[in-house]
């Protein structure tokens, strides 16, 4: 694999980095990448949506009128598909859209992830580092000296309270880490900056 460009948080160049082979050497697998990005949208749907059947709808059973002699349609209670607020028939239930899919289709999908989004040269790399004050503004400034645009993901090699928490403040912007970034994550984002730790966790997630 080729080299690329490590900044640090002032967007200066310190150093150049072989990428691993492992995340950036086998190339896009597309139909595994689709298939778990669908499946992780699926689990994302709430599954809520629900309806009342005949039996569940408020209202006595009570016949309507007597079975003959009215010269009417013999009805039943009020609460049947037929009659305005009545049940649902076949409507929504709760349900779970979550999909069965395996650790190694996972591994592909994100490695596949990773290197499509690096050769449309949306991905850069940048040294670890922490922020001297809990303030928005101090990750802004990292953030625009990066080249950061709307819908930047910053992919962290673990959770940093003070990121997370400034990074909650900017609009269309998100923070993660390596330990659960998804596929999806991956290529939803506009730009994605990653620290070179993130970079060490990920090959060992997938190894």
């Amino acid at each position: 694999m080729g080299t690329t460009p490590v900044f640090d948080v002032t967007g200066a160049q310190t150093r150049e980095m072989e990428l691993p082979e492992l995340l950036f050497g086998a190339g896009p697998h597309a139909v595994v990448l689709h298939q778990v990005v669908l499946a992780e949208l699926a689990a994302k749907r709430q599954g809520t949506a629900s309806t009342k059947t005949r039996s569940e709808v408020a209202g006595s059973n009570r016949k309507l009128w007597r079975q003959k002699g009215t010269g009417r349609a013999r009805v039943g209670d009020r609460r049947p598909p037929s009659r305005v607020g009545g049940g649902r028939v076949t409507g929504p239930r709760p349900r779970d859209y979550r999909q069965r899919t395996a650790k190694a289709l996972k591994d592909v999908a994100l490695r596949s992830a990773l290197e499509a989004r690096a050769a449309a040269g949306v991905m850069m790399f940048v040294e670890p580092f922490e922020l001297t004050e809990a303030k928005t503004k101090a990750l802004v400034g990292v953030v625009d000296a990066l080249g950061g645009t709307r819908g930047t993901l910053l992919l962290l090699g673990k959770p940093d309270k003070i990121i997370v928490r400034c990074g909650r403040n900017i609009p269309d912007f998100a923070v993660s880490y390596a330990a659960r970034v998804s596929a999806y994550d991956l290529m939803s984002a506009r730009k994605i900056i990653i620290t070179t730790d993130a970079l060490a966790q990920l090959e060992a997630r997938v190894s």
